[in-house]
């Protein structure tokens, strides 16, 4: 069996007891999966209010935590959290994003990310989308490691179980990515994609996230 499907077992085993009592609890079959955000960069989208999003990620070293849970909470219509837990190496990571603006296609975000433990501080960042029925364009720009830093992204829903993904950050340690989200059941999916990194010699790099989605409250 392949390396990364046998991580993302592992590491989706530490999830079991917990998505287990999550479930008994909030699970409802009425649900739907939607895509978390693209294979690289945040997204304007915030996640709805009351939905948890428990994620188990495997991808190369050189990407970021080769291994790591994420976990992304819908505060409000207008707030989400997310918390991401590095297992390899131990790390912990906080982001919140608002939405300033959801009309009609038109979507405006604000955020303070990627705060870590193992410090690097947070990332402001701002981003605009433009979101169709079967199109989504992304541009926007991110503070990090004192650089601003472009950002893009681009999706198209394929079929109702299928969406294409491609997006970039510019920036070394950053990469052009292209990527797939495919509804496994109405509250499960999955992401697999390839990074090609910016910084010479180029290099394409593995990533697979697996996303669960719970249903804790109704706004």
């Amino acid at each position: 069996m392949p390396r990364p499907i046998v991580r993302l077992i592992r590491v989706t085993g530490q999830l079991a007891l917990l998505g287990s009592a999550c479930y008994l609890l909030c699970a409802s079959p009425q649900v739907n999966a939607t895509a978390k955000s693209l294979n690289q960069i945040f997204t304007p989208d915030l996640q709805p209010a009351g939905l948890l999003s428990i994620s188990p990620l495997v991808e190369d070293s050189r990407i970021a935590n080769s291994e790591e849970l994420q976990f992304d909470l819908g505060v409000t219509r207008w707030a989400e959290v997310a918390f991401y837990h590095g297992l390899r190496p131990r790390e912990e990571i906080g982001s919140v994003e608002f939405g300033l603006l959801n009309k009609g296609p038109h979507l405006l975000t604000v955020g303070a990310v990627n705060w870590s433990s193992r410090g690097g501080g947070v990332q402001p960042l701002l981003e605009y989308g433009y979101y169709r029925e079967k199109d989504q364009f992304i541009i926007g720009g991110i503070h990090a490691a004192r650089r601003n830093e472009l950002v893009l992204g681009y999706t198209h829903q394929l079929t109702d179980r299928l969406q294409l993904a491609f997006d970039y950050q510019s920036g070394p340690g950053n990469s052009a990515t292209a990527g797939f989200t495919y509804n496994l059941t109405p509250t499960l999916q999955i992401n697999p994609a390839a990074y090609l990194t910016n910084t010479r010699p180029q290099r394409a790099l593995g990533y697979l996230l697996l996303t669960w989605n719970l249903p804790l409250w109704h706004e």
